[in-house]
């Protein structure tokens, strides 16, 4: 209620085991997992190769975002 009230944003929240409700995380998860398997440790990879995937993630165009990247605004709220 304190986030709802400072940023005058509505917090909503997921119920457990409701993938349908977590659309975009659940997608960015199945795009992730091109990289790391489901079981494979992260403390596994170097920190090259997750470097490499956070870069490939965040310069990806995505519709939620107009077919801009991640990056792409980020950097332009940086500017405002």
């Amino acid at each position: 209620q304190t986030i709802e009230q400072l940023t005058g944003t509505q917090v909503y929240f997921a119920h457990a085991y409701s993938p349908h409700e977590r659309g975009s995380n659940e997608n960015r998860n199945r795009v992730l997992r091109r990289f790391i398997p489901k079981g494979q440790a992260i403390e596994e990879l170097s920190d090259h190769k997750l470097i490499q995937i956070n870069w490939y993630l965040n310069c990806r165009p995505l519709k939620c975002l107009n077919w801009r990247t991640p990056i792409e605004i980020f950097l332009r709220n940086l500017r405002y």
